[in-house]
């Protein structure tokens, strides 16, 4: 599981596509099944590396992701926690509860955008303390400048 933050442009996706394409990373996304099934979209969506979730099959896409976990032997699914370009003081849960329910570790990737740079911090693996463990990667993400400094994490 990667989360990416700040996420604060319409933007970040591209550049962290493009980034991790550099870094000879297989970022994958979770799409809704039914946005592939549009012509054009859904092939640009795969070819972008969409992971289409039947949610008729899951109701839960916690579920659904550690589904897609199991069925692979490598596989790095990339997450906006914040669920929105704006500033969010809470983040989405459902990262973490993949990721320990698949029992993966959260890599940390970024865009620095006052550094210019691009990257994967450290491996965090979840302990099942949330709200310590989410306090532990915010921390990491303060060190970095989303292309809005005043929608990124604090």
């Amino acid at each position: 599981m990667m989360i990416a933050a700040p996420h604060t442009s319409n933007w970040d996706f591209m550049f962290a596509r493009a980034a991790f394409y550099l870094m000879d990373v297989d970022v994958r996304f979770t799409v809704k099944k039914s946005w592939v099934d549009i012509p054009v979209l859904g092939k640009l969506m795969l070819a972008l590396g969409a992971l289409p979730v039947d949610r008729q099959k899951n109701n839960s896409l916690v579920d659904g992701m550690v589904q897609l976990f199991n069925e692979r032997e490598e596989l790095v699914i990339l997450i906006t926690p914040e669920g929105t370009r704006a500033y969010q003081p809470r983040w989405k849960k459902g990262f973490y509860f993949a990721a320990m329910g698949a029992n993966v570790p959260i890599l940390l990737g970024y865009l620095d955008y006052k550094n210019k740079e691009a990257g994967v911090g450290p491996a965090f693996w979840p302990t099942g303390d949330y709200e310590k463990d989410l306090e532990e990667i915010k921390a990491f993400y303060r060190t970095k400048t989303g292309r809005f400094p005043e929608k990124g994490v604090r």
